[in-house]
């Protein structure tokens, strides 16, 4: 098990078979059922990410489409406890499953999980998951929490990047501070996608109505055919 670190991401959306196509056209990716409401994307053979139709109590509080990063942890109820006590909203706990989803103390959401059946990023795969970030509009009320649940060592680079290291020294992880002109005014963590043509994938997904968000040059931060959902997509 990889403990706190990052293992998978999943998409919420209101419409997936519209979901499907767009990711589809821009990364290849084939679908399959696990259950009624869950599908998993495939590249070949390699699981990359999943897929669900957001639930109708969410689409009736006009919650947007939303890419969910996933953090693997060895003891699911103690980090939940952790969290509970650094300000965390705990939206819910499976413990069958052994997931939970947390909102830190800005709301920024993501999950938990304490099992072994997903772990999907990768170092630099070409149309596979390769990063995750958050982009959030004050770093100062977050670094507290991160820091004490999951044991990780952020470090400052500049005045809006704050690099994540695990316990191995690592990095894992890059923390943004970004005003809600750039990012918008919610705060969230962003599934970051690789390719080895970028303004081939930047070609792709403008003519399957996706957006651009912000152009940071080796990498775009676009938002897919649903107008909310951001992602960004890297050259690697």
């Amino acid at each position: 098990m990889s403990n706190n670190k990052f293992i998978w991401s999943d998409l919420s959306c209101y419409e997936p078979k519209h979901s499907e196509e767009f990711y589809e056209n821009v990364f290849g990716w084939k679908y399959h059922n696990i259950d009624d409401t869950y599908k998993i994307a495939y590249l070949g053979d390699a699981e990359v990410v999943g897929l669900y139709e957001t639930p109708q109590k969410f689409k009736q509080m006009r919650m947007p489409h939303f890419w969910m990063t996933y953090i693997q942890v060895e003891d699911l109820m103690g980090t939940v406890a952790l969290a509970r006590n650094m300000d965390a909203i705990i939206e819910m706990v499976d413990e069958e499953n052994q997931v939970a989803l947390i909102r830190d103390p800005l709301g920024a959401g993501f999950t938990i999980y304490a099992g072994n059946e997903f772990n999907s990023r990768t170092s630099g795969i070409p149309n596979r998951l390769i990063w995750n970030e958050l982009h959030v509009s004050d770093v100062s009320k977050v670094l507290p929490f991160y820091q004490a649940i999951f044991d990780w060592k952020i470090e400052a680079k500049d005045e809006s990047n704050y690099f994540v290291y695990d316990n191995n020294g690592e990095h894992i992880s890059t923390i943004q501070e970004l005003s809600n002109n750039i990012k918008g005014k919610y705060e969230y963590w962003v599934s970051c996608f690789g390719t080895d043509n970028l303004q081939l994938t930047k070609t792709k997904i403008l003519q399957n109505d996706g957006s651009i968000v912000l152009d940071e040059g080796n990498r775009i931060l676009f938002t897919d055919n649903g107008g909310q959902a951001f992602f960004y997509v890297i050259e690697i």
